[in-house]
């Protein structure tokens, strides 16, 4: 399933900020007029919807393991061990991602007050210095020189 698709905690905070669905924003952001900070903010998004769907799976695979009805025979130490260092890992990276998306949000300009870049052109002088004042270069230029004993 494409994490598009999949729900976020950040969506509503997306669709506050940005003034539309999740769908619509990431339809609009492969637009030309996209902002930058769109395209930032929809890949930690996606990045925050795949570990929220590692901490859900992990979550229910140790739900599972410990149902009332399952056999106590069938449970291992080892499992739920590795199962809490993935729970761990999975739930630093869902922090750090939605960390990461808030401080974006926070920092960008305001939707409408975004615009985008505008190159300008600097002119550039060139000045040309008369004969008389331009150096010959050295004729041995650029030439290592010898060392003396």
């Amino acid at each position: 399933m494409s994490f598009r698709l999949k729900s976020s905690t950040a969506d509503g905070q997306l669709q506050e900020v940005f003034g539309a669905p999740v769908a619509e924003l990431y339809a609009g952001a492969t637009g030309p007029d996209a902002p930058a900070a769109l395209a930032r903010a929809l890949e930690l998004r996606s990045f925050l919807a795949l570990a929220e769907e590692q901490v859900a799976r992990v979550r229910d695979r140790v739900h599972e393991a410990m149902a009332p009805d399952r056999d106590m025979g069938e449970l291992s130490a080892g499992d739920l061990r590795f199962d809490a260092q993935w729970l761990e890992a999975a739930l630093d990276a869902r922090d750090s991602y939605r960390a990461a998306l808030g401080e974006l949000l926070r920092t960008m300009p305001p939707p409408d007050q975004q615009s985008r870049a505008v190159r300008t052109v600097q002119p550039m002088v060139a000045a040309v210095l008369p004969p008389s004042l331009a150096a010959p270069a050295p004729t041995r230029a650029g030439a290592a020189r010898a060392r003396r004993p």
